[in-house]
């Protein structure tokens, strides 16, 4: 096992992100509406009618979530893409298309089902001085089967999208099996059609069903690659995520990411396997985004023609700027990963040499 010095240099990663706007990519999956509701906490009434504490609503933030925000962060890096998914008839599907329309997404194959929700995180966030803390979410999923007249439709909207790509990106965010965009059916397509281009990368984050999936690259975090192989061991067992990475590439034969949090990314692949450090970050962080970026950032570079571990490399750089971004859908620019990269560079090469 290894850890890695920077296999990057300024020069080759200004080269990489010179290239980002020529990356065409597809993001299949559950886009869902992030519904953020700010409550001002010193304007709180009590209801005569209930007796409880009634919030007062003096904003609100609208964004795309799940899917959306890995297709947020793609266009803040300037990649191309084309969604292949579906909304709503309904107020959240209109903010959904809306704010997809203003990245300029393609949305030629992104549907509209009148008989499904809009996939929506409604997270209300109380302010009081100032600072927002979110409260209890509230989601509203589809939680019956998608249909096999509408998985046609995902299927072909898929195909339809493929001559136009280098990549194609797989969010399954559902946890209810075949209740969202990449059912059973879906994920077969996506097999065959991997298995038929492999010019063409496929890469899945997947909560619930990545043991499902073949002929593409898998992103687990670190609880989910345990959970793939029925492995208990404590997480900061010595050797555990170069042991996962090393059986999930021999059981899936495509390389293996595996988000690691503030100790970094490990990927696997037919080389062995390499641990790239986190950039660690001073001041408030939000989680939320951080594997999301990791697959827009690293699903770029890959699609342009990075190895897997500059791929790495820009993901825990691209991670550590939108961990820096409180309660919103972070995103990074071409140039604030450069900028990062520079301060990342510094922070890696003062470490001690692990081969020592």
């Amino acid at each position: 096992m290894a850890m890695a010095k920077t296999c990057l240099t300024m020069e080759r990663l200004q080269m990489l992100c010179d290239r980002f706007p020529q990356a065409n990519l597809a993001v299949l999956g559950d886009f869902f509406l992030d519904d953020y509701w700010i409550l001002d906490k010193d304007l709180s009434e009590i209801s005569i009618e209930t007796g409880l504490e009634a919030y007062q609503v003096v904003g609100t933030r609208k964004s795309p979530g799940a899917a959306g925000t890995v297709t947020s962060i793609l266009r803040s890096l300037d990649a191309n893409v084309r969604a292949v998914s579906f909304c709503g008839d309904d107020g959240n599907g209109f903010e959904l298309r809306r704010a997809l329309t203003r990245l300029q997404v393609n949305l030629e194959h992104f549907y509209t089902f009148a008989d499904r929700f809009t996939p929506t995180y409604m997270k209300p966030m109380l302010r009081k001085d100032g600072i927002e803390t979110e409260l209890s979410r509230m989601d509203t999923k589809n939680r019956q089967p998608l249909g096999s007249q509408k998985e046609s439709q995902i299927i072909q909207g898929l195909r339809a999208t493929l001559p136009h790509i280098h990549t194609v990106l797989i969010t399954d965010q559902v946890q209810e099996r075949n209740c969202g965009v990449v059912t059973d059916a879906v994920r077969a397509e996506v097999a065959q059609l991997a298995g038929h281009n492999p010019g063409t990368l496929f890469l899945v984050d997947s909560r619930e069903h990545m043991h499902l999936f073949k002929n593409v690259i898998l992103k687990f975090n670190i609880t989910e690659a345990k959970r793939a192989l029925n492995n208990t061991q404590p997480d900061d067992t010595p050797g555990l995520a170069f042991e996962l990475g090393r059986q999930l590439f021999e059981q899936h034969h495509k390389p293996v990411i595996i988000t690691r949090g503030e100790q970094g990314i490990q990927v696997t692949d037919q080389n062995g396997s390499i641990l790239v450090p986190a950039f660690p970050v001073s001041g408030p962080t939000d989680i939320v985004g951080a594997g999301d970026s990791v697959m827009a950032s690293m699903g770029t570079a890959l699609s342009i023609g990075a190895t897997l571990q500059e791929a790495a490399e820009i993901g825990v750089v691209t991670s550590s700027i939108i961990i820096q971004q409180i309660g919103t859908t972070g995103t990074a620019s071409r140039q604030q990963v450069l900028q990062r990269f520079q301060e990342y560079s510094q922070f890696i090469h003062s470490q001690p040499d692990p081969a020592r």
